[in-house]
C-alpha cells in the first residue's frame, strides 16, 4: 500500500478570542505511512492543533481535512490519548471503565456489547496491563496510567493515533517502555505524538512538526539545534544519549530552559 494523505490543515488559523492568533496560517500534511513528532514551547499552539485535528474546534479561516473529510465525521477513525495533567484521579473509575470509555459511539445506550469488552481486554493485554483492569485508576503509577490511557486510545481500532505529552511526568523507565510500545504500533496506524520537549528516537520518527503558532515540519533527520532553536526563540541545547549502555537506539533529549505557559 503506498502513502497517501490523511490529514491535511490548508492555510489554518485560529484564536481563542478575537485578539493575538494561537495559530496562524498552518499548512500540513500527513501521511498514512508516517510517525510524526509534534513539538514546540507552551503557548505555543500543540495541543490546539490536535483539537483542530480531531474537531473539537473549528478553524477561524482555513480547512482541515481528515481522510478527506471534515474531522468531526472522520473522528471514529482516530485514537486520543489525553495529556496526564488533564485527568481527574478524584473521578471513581476503575482501569476496565477507563478503556471502555474508548468504545463510546454516537447513538451508545448505556450499555457494553460484548465485543466492547472483548476488545477493551485485547488492549489491556496488549498494554500489559490487563492484571490492573479491577483496580482503580487513581492507584496507578503514572507508567500503568500511561499504558491505561493508551489502551483506551486503541480500543475504538484507529487508524491514526494521537498521543498528547505520552512521557510526561513518568519515569525514565517507561520512557523507555514506551518507544518500544510506539515501534509496535506504528507498523499498523499513523501516529502523531505531541511533546513540548525535542524527545524522540530517530530511528522511529518520520517528521517533526514544529509549531509556535506557525508551523514548520521538517524531516527528522534533518533536525539540527539550530533549527529547533528558531522555533522555541531562544538556545535549545540538544543531548545525544545513544552512549547510554542501557539503549540500543539513538535518542536525542532537548533540555529547553526559559518560562513556559500552557497551550
Amino acid at each position: 500500500m503506498g502513502c497517501h494523505e490523511i490529514i491535511k490543515l490548508n492555510d489554518v488559523s485560529f484564536s481563542w478570542t478575537r485578539g493575538y492568533p494561537v495559530l496562524e496560517n498552518v499548512n500540513l500534511t500527513i501521511c498514512n505511512c508516517e510517525t510524526a513528532c509534534i513539538v514546540g514551547p507552551n503557548g505555543g499552539g500543540k495541543s490546539t492543533l490536535l483539537n483542530l485535528i480531531m474537531g473539537v474546534i473549528q478553524p477561524d479561516r482555513g480547512t482541515v481535512r481528515v481522510f478527506g473529510e471534515a474531522p468531526e465525521q472522520a473522528r471514529r477513525r482516530i485514537g486520543y490519548m489525553p495529556q496526564y495533567a488533564k485527568l481527574d484521579l478524584q473521578f471513581p473509575v476503575n482501569v476496565m471503565d477507563v478503556v471502555l470509555m474508548g468504545r463510546l459511539r454516537p447513538g451508545f445506550w448505556g450499555r457494553y456489547s460484548r465485543t466492547d469488552r472483548e476488545t477493551a481486554w485485547r488492549v489491556l493485554e496488549e498494554m500489559s496491563v490487563a492484571d490492573l483492569a479491577r483496580r482503580p485508576f487513581a492507584e496507578l503509577s503514572g507508567g500503568q496510567r500511561q499504558r491505561v490511557l493508551i489502551a483506551r486510545a486503541l480500543a475504538c481500532n484507529p487508524e491514526i493515533l494521537l498521543l498528547d505529552e505520552p512521557t510526561a511526568n513518568v519515569d525514565p523507565g517507561f520512557q523507555e517502555q514506551f518507544y518500544e510500545i510506539l515501534r509496535q504500533l506504528r507498523s499498523r496506524m499513523s501516529i502523531l505524538i505531541v511533546s513540548h520537549d525535542v524527545g524522540f528516537v530517530a530511528s522511529d520518527i518520520n517528521t517533526v512538526v514544529c509549531v509556535n503558532h506557525q508551523v514548520q515540519v521538517h524531516k527528522a533527520a534533518d533536525i539540527t539545534p539550530e533549527s529547533i532553536s528558531n522555533i522555541y526563540g531562544y538556545h535549545v541545547k540538544m543531548i545525544d544519549h545513544s552512549h547510554d549502555l542501557n539503549c540500543n537506539h539513538q535518542q536525542l533529549q532537548s533540555h529547553v530552559h526559559g518560562e513556559h505557559i500552557h497551550d
